[in-house]
């Protein structure tokens, strides 16, 4: 009897003392995710208001050093994923922005939206830190981690129609690595963001951690040589001297469709557009903002002959516009000197549940629409790919909005004079959408090596030079216009010429070429 006691004793404390091991693993189990959403935050960290670039390659380090120390690729991908998670929340908090222009409706699916599409996009993270980690192993991780994220950023950049805003590559607009930019693109500054920060994890973990340093030093130092010397070359200006006008009204967004401020607004565009510039200066080129004119511009014949009626200049102007079926297109036109239409551009990448929604005619029926749209449910997208002829200012490549974040699209127009952009960032809220959209179009000036001019309805307005620098602006939340000389163009960059072929083959190499080895070990 004592020594049956004594078993069943035995059996209960041992099933006891399992459960409680079993406990105390749920914490340890939990824990990498959260450190790696923590080490996220921190990488976010890089982007504009902050632009802490040094924080930014901080908090990737640390990601890596999770996905490095996870038991098994799908221990790697969920770090990975985690990192990925806290990353995206960090950089695009601004998405909570256009659910509180009428929070009284919207408001709730706020902190929903930005989880989830965090979430979303942390899936392209994690795939690759899964994959890199099978791959690689820890020895070559420093190598895998780097080209499978390259490859996920990559595919973000096209998924479902892709969302390429904020990559690593964004760090870097105000240090000397966006002279870079020109040979790499944004996604390939992401990868030598992506091999610095693995690189220098190395410091810690990796062996002969001396010569570690000495490589990252020379590789660093190197590439910020490159980059300053390709930012220092000065550009050559325009054979014919042209003066652009930016329009700024500073309408925000919960007022701008107000039937009580719309004239208000209009007339205030107008008036800047005939304003007086500084020592009599007469602008070439007068731009307006997306949908500034808050009529369709097939019902706004008088005021568009109002609106050439007070300036000399040329008139771009951001409007919407209607088409028999009923169609409706956010559009950018070009006036005439008596007021008529000379060219139209349509809008060809629509934001999803912003302009348009997905199986829009069914989800309209229940009250669900494209927050941007104003009519029916949702604009219809343009053909896309052409150049606007503006005359003495040249050959421009038009983008609306967020077009501008997609690379490969400009690249489909064929070679521009200058880039011009008109957009609405008051829907990006006022702490750092407007910041990361300003972010994104120098680095497109960089890439392309032309001059990139953005008119914004509340800001920032901007004209860029080809090397990506600011060569005057509007502050965000300021009415008024900036009257600049365009900039000149450089010649055709290797970036414009390749975009990420070259950078998809060489990223596929590496991956292929760690699988090809850990095949063969195996085998």
């Amino acid at each position: 009897m004592p020594i049956r006691a004594a078993s069943s004793a035995c059996v209960f404390v041992c099933q006891n003392q399992g459960m409680t091991e079993r406990v105390r693993a749920g914490p340890r189990r939990w824990w990498p995710v959260l450190a790696g959403v923590g080490a996220g935050l921190v990488a976010s960290l890089g982007h504009a208001p902050f632009g802490l670039w040094t924080l930014g390659l901080v908090g990737l380090m640390a990601g890596y050093l999770l996905i490095r120390a996870a038991a098994s690729p799908r221990r790697g991908g969920l770090a990975g994923w985690a990192l990925g998670l806290g990353y995206f929340a960090g950089t695009l908090n601004w998405l909570t922005s256009p659910f509180l222009v009428e929070p009284e409706i919207y408001g709730w699916m706020a902190p929903f939206a930005l989880v989830f599409m965090a979430g979303g996009l942390a899936l392209f993270w994690g795939a690759a830190s899964g994959l890199a980690l099978w791959v690689g192993g820890r020895k070559r991780l420093w190598l895998a981690w780097p080209a499978a994220l390259g490859l996920g950023e990559l595919l973000r950049g096209h998924v479902f129609t892709g969302f390429p805003w904020g990559g690593p590559g964004e760090f870097w607009v105000d240090t000397p690595f966006l002279g870079l930019a020109g040979w790499t693109g944004a996604t390939g500054l992401g990868v030598l963001t992506f091999l610095a920060a693995a690189w220098g994890a190395r410091l810690f973990v990796g062996p002969r951690r001396a010569l570690s340093l000495l490589v990252l030093v020379v590789a660093v130092g190197g590439a910020m040589v490159l980059g300053a010397r390709n930012l220092a070359r000065e550009v050559a200006p325009r054979a014919e001297a042209v003066v652009v006008r930016l329009i700024q009204p500073n309408a925000p967004q919960r007022l701008k469709w107000n039937p009580d401020y719309i004239e208000l607004f209009l007339q205030r565009a107008i008036d800047l557009t005939g304003a007086p510039g500084a020592g009599g200066v007469v602008p070439d080129l007068v731009i307006w903002p997306e949908t500034t004119l808050p009529y369709l511009l097939n019902e706004a014949e008088p005021v568009l002959r109002e609106i050439a009626a007070t300036t000399p200049a040329q008139v771009v102007l951001g409007v919407q516009r209607a088409e028999a079926g009923p169609r409706y297109f956010n559009s950018m036109a070009v006036l005439a000197p008596d007021g008529s239409v000379a060219a139209v551009y349509d809008k060809a990448h629509l934001v999803p549940f912003g302009e348009y929604t997905p199986f829009g005619g069914l989800l309209y029926r229940f009250g669900i629409r494209g927050f941007a749209a104003q009519y029916g449910a949702g604009y219809s997208a343009g053909e896309g790919g052409a150049l606007l002829d503006l005359g003495r200012a040249g050959k421009a490549l038009p983008l609306i909005c967020y077009e501008a974040i997609f690379p490969d699209d400009l690249r489909r127009a064929g070679r521009a004079d200058w880039i011009l952009q008109i957009t609405n960032d008051a829907w990006f809220g006022t702490f750092s959408g407007p910041q990361q959209h300003l972010a994104i179009a120098r680095l497109r000036a960089a890439e392309f090596g032309l001059p990139f001019v953005r008119a914004a309805n509340t800001g920032i307005s901007a004209v860029i030079d080809a090397r990506g620098r600011i060569v005057a602006s509007l502050a965000l939340g300021e009415a008024g216009f900036l009257d600049v000389a365009l900039p000149g163009a450089l010649g055709e960059t290797f970036y414009a010429k390749h975009g990420d072929i070259i950078l998809i083959l060489l990223l596929l190499a590496v991956i292929l070429g760690l699988a090809r080895r850990r095949q063969t070990i195996s085998g």
